[in-house]
């Protein structure tokens, strides 16, 4: 499987944030995404994902599912967790779970992967900043697909949480999936930089 990009060109608000980018990541690479604040990380990876359109450029997953857009090949986990206060921890990743579709793992082993199997009944409005990206995390595991696009996926992430994580990476890239991850700071497995310009 190969994820690939050619010419990508992006932008926003009518202010172009970069144009004739090229990148490529192949089953069981990890791509860190470098660049100064404003430099359009975050962008690239909304761009992969489906939620913008490129104004310029192609984005093609080759040997993925030809039955599936590429977004629905993809996981996007972007800065904020995307959990709802009132519903319980595990209600939470159920709804996630069938948004998604696709085929599910045990909602209930993907939270005692995170640690988070002794929360399952709290309301998510009880968990703490590192607790509900743990909880982002468990949605990665509960429905899996080949493509991992992080947005700064560590933070509020405490050392033991970030030493997990880096295991759930390496397990994934294990299985054949690939991981584009933008990232201020070490993404905490070997992976191959692509650093991108702008303006801030």
């Amino acid at each position: 499987m190969k994820l690939s990009g050619r010419g990508v060109v992006c932008v926003r608000g009518g202010r172009e944030v970069f144009s004739g980018l090229d990148f490529e990541a192949v089953s069981g690479e990890a791509v860190a995404v470098v660049g100064r604040n404003g430099a359009g990380k975050t962008s690239l990876l909304r761009l992969i994902a489906g939620l913008l359109m490129p104004a310029g450029g192609t984005i093609v997953l080759h040997g993925g599912d030809t039955d599936m857009t590429l977004p629905e090949q993809c996981h996007y986990l972007g800065h904020r967790d995307a959990l709802k206060p009132a519903l319980s921890v595990a209600e939470n990743l159920s709804f996630w779970a069938e948004f998604l579709g696709g085929v599910r793992c045990d909602a209930t082993e993907s939270l005692a992967t995170v640690g988070l199997d002794h929360a399952t009944d709290l309301p998510a409005a009880f968990l703490s900043a590192g607790q509900r990206r743990r909880l982002s995390l468990a949605r990665l595991l509960t429905v899996r697909r080949p493509v991992w696009l992080l947005d700064e996926p560590t933070t509020a992430l405490d050392a033991a949480g970030q030493e997990m994580f880096s295991g759930l990476m390496r397990d994934h890239l294990a299985r054949g999936g690939l991981i584009i991850a933008a990232t201020h700071g070490p993404l905490g497995i070997e992976s191959r930089e692509l650093r991108i310009g702008g303006v801030t």
